[in-house]
């Protein structure tokens, strides 16, 4: 019989989340966040983190409003179609209290994949000619106080079967944990990703441990009789996180929609400090069955999705 890896959000955030951590969130904007394990990582106060998402949503800027990130490596941050640029990242950067590297979203994810391969950085052409050359938003010296920081953004270097032609070399992030949300999972860490996967895949194979949690545990036979159909290996996973509705208030594919009220909610309270503090102290203090509760039953049962749309015809999303 395989080892359980299955654990409450509660030991799996204190187990493996450390201070000072890199950490790598997956999912894209409103899509599949994993809000549940996020929450729990601001419940315990986790601080000094280095925070690394390709396109990184609200779940990001509550960590931020909650002050457990000291540096961002970012390509993208909000919770499109209702906050254009994140509110608590975008205080941060203006008061210049959150140093942030800027990378495209296609380098910053080509990045995640060479680190997922073990490779220590990757070259590509991107970025050259762009102001994403000429700007750093972190200087080498600044770097040196942030050890999860890679010593330079990037080194220009000739390209050695093309003299003439440049490359940009990438530092591959050495990611320490990464958060995941899938649709199924087994106890022993087999996962399921249902639609498109973004950059979880490569997150959970770079990282020195791997939290997922799950809408659905599975058992391990069931996993293995379509192995085709799953994304990660038992091996790649440290804990699963049974959390029914894990990736709220963002959408999970096959299973309910964005919650268009709670994203509006946000980006109300999130426009000051002191707003984001009173919507924290309703919400982010909260064990994720209290979560689901102070949502309600009714509210979360009008965003499943229906059969055969993958969406919820209708939906006031604005």
């Amino acid at each position: 019989m395989s080892e359980t890896k299955v654990m409450t959000a509660e030991e799996a955030v204190a187990a493996f989340v450390h201070d000072g951590d890199c950490l790598a969130l997956g999912g894209f904007s409103t899509n599949r966040r994993a809000y549940g394990l996020v929450r729990e990582i601001i419940r315990q106060k986790k601080r000094g983190l280095c925070l690394e998402s390709g396109s990184a949503g609200g779940d990001a800027d509550m960590l931020i409003g909650a002050g457990c990130v000291a540096v961002m490596n970012i390509s993208y941050i909000a919770n499109s179609g209702f906050t254009m640029v994140c509110r608590r990242f975008r205080d941060a950067v203006e008061k210049g209290t959150l140093p942030v590297e800027d990378y495209s979203l296609d380098v910053q994810t080509i990045a995640y994949h060479a680190a997922a391969l073990g490779l220590s950085y990757v070259a590509v052409k991107n970025m050259l000619g762009s102001d994403l050359e000429k700007e750093w938003g972190i200087s080498e010296e600044e770097r040196k106080k942030y050890p999860k920081l890679p010593a330079k953004k990037f080194v220009i270097a000739e390209d050695p079967f093309h003299p003439g032609s440049r490359l940009c070399l990438v530092p591959a992030p050495q990611i320490d944990v990464a958060c995941i949300h899938v649709q199924k999972a087994s106890p022993s860490g087999i996962c399921r990703i249902e639609g498109a996967g973004f950059q979880d895949e490569d997150i959970a194979i770079a990282a020195r441990h791997t939290i997922v949690s799950c809408e659905e545990l599975v058992d391990d036979e069931e996993m293995r009789a379509d192995p085709n159909a799953n994304t990660l290996p038992g091996l790649c996973v440290s804990a699963v996180v049974p959390m029914r509705c894990g990736a709220h208030p963002s959408q999970c594919y096959g299973y309910y929609d964005y919650d268009p009220a709670a994203m509006i909610a946000y980006d109300k309270a999130s426009r000051t400090q002191e707003g984001f503090d009173a919507f924290a102290e309703e919400y982010l203090t909260l064990s994720h069955e209290e979560y689901l509760a102070r949502i309600g039953e009714e509210h979360l049962a009008s965003l499943r999705v229906h059969p055969g749309c993958g969406y919820v015809p209708g939906l006031r999303r604005k």
